[in-house]
């Protein structure tokens, strides 16, 4: 596979010694560091995916970055096999150290190649670095990635939550990016052959608020939240 962005691999090379000082700067305003809202995008995952009565074995963490979400996609999903791949040679060295073993290993967008196995792919943050031009190009890689049937859930920063906006500016990697708004991934997904199952938002309060967050659940259709889910799956007979 060509690598989704060369010019976004070099960008977070740059940052990946740095990246989890960066981000813990342009979170500080929420209240909580990024633990909080990885454990949260899991924790939503796995209901979702209980409603439907999907128990994956095997995932691609698509865009993992510094490895991160590993421990969370583990501990919640009870996942078998765990395969983390970016475009960021640093970031996949930092992730290696860190998380790489029996059940996870992490793997080059550059040697990467889709084998239509992954019963989830995982992503998040990844479709706003990535020009709109060259987005179905990399969505047709999650595509091929998985087994018929196959679920992914797309995450992405919300551009209609004025919280977000200001975070994504306090960020040195993501002042540039381009956000990708829900109807527009929405349509992408099914342009690309996606059966798109649900949308959810989530992260409405910051911890001075978190007293209202037993909410949240209930305010998942409300398109607010700093960051959103579109849960869909690959068609059993392709598309």
């Amino acid at each position: 596979m060509s690598e989704p962005s060369m010019e976004a691999a070099a960008d977070f090379d740059a940052y990946a010694a740095e990246y989890d000082a960066l981000l813990a700067s342009g979170l500080s305003v929420s209240g909580e560091d990024k633990s909080y809202f990885a454990r949260g995008r899991v924790v939503w995952l796995a209901h979702c995916l209980a409603r439907l009565g999907k128990t994956p074995r095997t995932a691609l963490d698509f865009g993992c970055g510094i490895g991160s979400t590993t421990p969370f996609l583990l501990e919640q999903l009870k996942l078998e096999s765990l395969v983390g791949m970016d475009a960021s040679a640093q970031s996949l060295a930092a992730a290696r150290q860190k998380y790489a073993g029996r059940r996870v290993r992490f793997v080059s967008a550059g040697d990467y190649q889709p084998e239509s196995g992954f019963d989830l792919v995982y992503c998040n943050g990844v479709f706003h670095h990535v020009a709109p031009g060259e987005r179905e190009r990399v969505m047709r890689v999650v595509y091929e990635s998985l087994r018929p049937g196959g679920i992914f859930a797309f995450w992405e920063n919300n551009p209609w939550n004025p919280g977000t906006r200001y975070i994504m500016r306090r960020i040195p990697f993501d002042r540039e990016a381009v956000p990708l708004p829900p109807p527009a991934a929405r349509r992408l997904l099914s342009e690309c052959g996606f059966a798109v199952l649900r949308t959810d938002f989530l992260f409405f309060f910051p911890r001075f608020l978190r007293w209202l967050r037993w909410l949240e659940p209930a305010l998942a259709p409300v398109p607010l939240g700093a960051q959103y889910q579109i849960l869909c799956q690959k068609p059993e007979h392709g598309a």
